[in-house]
C-alpha cells in the first residue's frame, strides 16, 4: 500500500470517528419512545402549503404543488379563534375557512374541499389554529369552547389521518399575534384538555415559535409543558433560520421538530425582502443556491430531531395580506412555475427519507406494525 494512500484512509478513518461523536446524541426508534406521529430518526414528513391555490390537487384549483409533483406526505391550512376581528377586508367568524370558503387576504381557504378530495386521501393534514389579537385571553377564560367543541367532531370526521394542530402557531411574533403567556398557556392546555375528552386521537398537538429573532428565554416563559406538547416546530424564511434556538429546546425535551412555515427570503440591510421572483431564471439559481441548498443541509444535519418540513409555495406578492408586508411584499416563492427547480426540488425531494403521500403512510406514522 503506498504511503498517501495509506494517509488517506488514515484520515477518512479519523474522520468517520469524529463524525460519529459529534452525532452521539442521534436517537434511533429503539432507543426512545416515538412521539404522536412521529417518524423514525431520518426520516421527514414533507409538507407543502398553505392555501389551495398554491396546493392544488382539486377541480378549482389545479395549478399547485399537488398537479407538479407526487402527492407530498402533508398539506398546511388555517382557521381561526378570532369571532369578530376584521382585518383585510374580512371579518372573521371563528373556524373560518373550515368549512367553507373564506378569503382574509390570503387567497380563499377551504379544508373541507380539500380532505374531501381523493387527491389528499394518503396525506397528513397540518392546521395552523389562530388565536391571536387577544383570543388567546377569550380561550382561556372558556369563551371560545364552543369552537373547540365544532372543530373537535371536524377532526374525528377525519378518521385515521394524522393531523398537526399548529396552536396559535408563532406565539413569540409579538409585533403580528399579541400573545401573553399568562392567556396563551391556559388556552392551549383548555383547547388540548377538551379535545383530549371529547376523543379526539387523530390529532398531535404542535407548539411553533417564530423564526429569526427567537430566543430560548421566551421559549422558556411561553411553554406549555411537556405533556401538553407532541412536537415542537419553527419557521425558517432566512438563512439565519438554520440555527434557530429551537433545534437545541427539541433535543433538551427529546421531542420532535417540524419546521412548521418555509418560504425562499431574503432581506435586506433594513430587513426589507429583496426582490425575487422564483418564476424568473436568475432569481430560481439564486434562491436554489443560497436558500434551498442550506435549508436542505440544515435538515439534513439535525436529523435525530427534524420529522417534518412545510413549503410554502405561494405567490406572497400578490396577496392582500402580505402586499405591505416587509418579508413578503417582493416575493413569488412558487417552485411550481420554473423548469430548473422543478427538476431540483424532485431531485432532492425524491429520496428516501422524505416521506410522501402512500398507502402505508397513516400506519406507519400510527407506529403501527
Amino acid at each position: 500500500m503506498r504511503k498517501s494512500y495509506f494517509n488517506q484512509c488514515l484520515i477518512l478513518v479519523v474522520s468517520l470517528l469524529i463524525f460519529s461523536c459529534k452525532n452521539s446524541n442521534v436517537k434511533t426508534a429503539a432507543d426512545h419512545k416515538l412521539a404522536k406521529f412521529e417518524p423514525a430518526d431520518g426520516e421527514v414528513i414533507l409538507f407543502v402549503g398553505q392555501e389551495p391555490e398554491s396546493i392544488g390537487g382539486t377541480d378549482l384549483y389545479h395549478d399547485g404543488y399537488f398537479d407538479h409533483y407526487p402527492p407530498a406526505g402533508g398539506f398546511t391550512q388555517y382557521t381561526d379563534f378570532l369571532s369578530g376581528h376584521k382585518g383585510f377586508n374580512f371579518t372573521y367568524k371563528g373556524l373560518s375557512g373550515l368549512t367553507e370558503f373564506d378569503d382574509w387576504g390570503d387567497g380563499p381557504e377551504n379544508m373541507s374541499i380539500t380532505v374531501s378530495d381523493s387527491t389528499f386521501k394518503n396525506s397528513c393534514l397540518a392546521i395552523g389554529l389562530d388565536i391571536s389579537q387577544g383570543h388567546d385571553s377569550i380561550t382561556a377564560a372558556g369563551g371560545h369552547d364552543d369552537l373547540i367543541y365544532q372543530l373537535g367532531d371536524w377532526l374525528k370526521g377525519l378518521g385515521n389521518r394524522p393531523v398537526f394542530l399548529r396552536i396559535g402557531y408563532e406565539f413569540d411574533g409579538f409585533d403580528w399575534n399579541h400573545y401573553k403567556k399568562e392567556f396563551y398557556i391556559p388556552a392551549w392546555k383548555r383547547i388540548k384538555t377538551k379535545l383530549d375528552s371529547m376523543g379526539v386521537n387523530n390529532t398531535a398537538f404542535v407548539w411553533q415559535s417564530k423564526g429569526a429573532g427567537a430566543t430560548r428565554e421566551i421559549m422558556n416563559e411561553f411553554y406549555p409543558g411537556d405533556e401538553y406538547v407532541d412536537w415542537v416546530a419553527y419557521s425558517y424564511f432566512i438563512p439565519a433560520d438554520s440555527s434557530n434556538p429551537m433545534m437545541q429546546f427539541a433535543r433538551d425535551h427529546k421531542k420532535p421538530l417540524m419546521i412548521a412555515e418555509s418560504s425562499t427570503v431574503f432581506l435586506d440591510s433594513n430587513n426589507i425582502c429583496k426582490p425575487l421572483d422564483l418564476t424568473k431564471q436568475a432569481d430560481a439559481e439564486w434562491a436554489w443556491r443560497d436558500w434551498f441548498m442550506p435549508y436542505f443541509r440544515t435538515i439534513k444535519r439535525n436529523r435525530d430531531v427534524i420529522k417534518a418540513i412545510h413549503y410554502i409555495n405561494a405567490p406572497w406578492k400578490t396577496r392582500l395580506m402580505w402586499k405591505d408586508n416587509p418579508y413578503f411584499k417582493n416575493i413569488d416563492a412558487r417552485i411550481t412555475k420554473n423548469d430548473s427547480l422543478k427538476i431540483w426540488w424532485l431531485n432532492e425531494t425524491s429520496q428516501n427519507m422524505y416521506l410522501k403521500a402512500s398507502d402505508t403512510l397513516f400506519s406507519h406514522l400510527w407506529h403501527k406494525k
